[in-house]
């Protein structure tokens, strides 16, 4: 399985200097564009510092996409509607990457159609960090992650991209068992791009 594969990778291609913890950035390319979520396979429940981290390392992939990243971090909460221990972390995780990063487009706590829905929203905030839809979405537990990554896939019949992981020393990325021949091929020129890239 993939969990299994990654296990085995990740000893060979350690994560780089500066990085505390691995995660995964998945894709789904759509008519409407594309549409990213992250973390859809490897930290369960993450905390807010690595949530943080891992919002971070994923803009920084979309950017190599050609794609400027706007950054929704969801949860069943918004802009402070509830105050449970989910919704708090990722608060938290929204003032971390706010310190690390001040200049990437990134707001949140939302629920899914504000990150998707300008107007709603408006609802909320006023002055929000970014105009328009996400195009980077942020979940609290890999679950919330790969159920959004799955389902979208499916209902739109868009071309799934990934799982990339980031964070890693050099390009590796272990492949999702339901690849199709068109993502491997995908996958494969993603990496020799990346690593002429790298040197």
């Amino acid at each position: 399985d993939w969990w299994r594969h990654f296990t085995y990778a990740l000893p060979i291609v350690p994560a780089r200097p500066g990085v505390s913890r691995v995660s995964a950035l998945s894709g789904v390319i759509m008519p409407k564009g594309a549409l990213f979520f992250c973390d859809t396979h490897v930290n369960v429940d993450p905390t807010a510092e690595q949530l943080a981290e891992a919002t971070i390392l994923a803009a920084e992939a979309v950017r190599g996409f050609g794609i400027t990243p706007k950054v929704a971090l969801l949860s069943h909460s918004s802009f402070g509607s509830s105050n449970s221990p989910s919704a708090r972390k990722m608060r938290q995780a929204l003032a971390y990457v706010r310190e690390m990063a001040p200049q990437l487009e990134v707001d949140g706590e939302m629920h899914g159609d504000a990150a998707l829905n300008e107007q709603v929203r408006s609802r909320y905030v006023s002055d929000g960090a970014f105009s328009g839809d996400a195009n980077l979405l942020i979940a609290p537990s890999l679950d919330a992650a790969n159920i959004s990554l799955t389902l979208l896939t499916e209902a739109t019949d868009g071309l799934q991209v990934g799982p990339l992981l980031l964070g890693l020393e050099r390009p590796l990325h272990v492949l999702s068992p339901t690849a199709t021949a068109r993502g491997i091929v995908n996958m494969t020129a993603l990496v020799a791009t990346q690593s002429m890239a790298e040197g």
